[in-house]
């Protein structure tokens, strides 16, 4: 059995946080926060759950808004 995902417990909280509000993103920058620095955390390590997060992050990091 593959071990535990370190950043699962904070991929649900996503999800949770998500279904709760109706996915509106905003009202779930705390958790998706919590998840950036988990997976910042265990970077090199592999994660499914950080798998592509940590794409997209850079990726609207980059983005202006004119």
């Amino acid at each position: 059995m593959p071990p535990k995902d370190p950043c699962q417990k904070q991929a649900c909280a996503i999800q949770k946080c998500l279904q709760a509000n109706k996915y509106i993103e905003r009202l779930c920058e705390d958790v998706i926060q919590a998840m950036r620095k988990c997976c910042e955390a265990h970077a090199g390590e592999n994660s499914v759950c950080c798998s592509g997060f940590t794409k997209q992050h850079e990726s609207t990091d980059t983005k202006t808004v004119l």
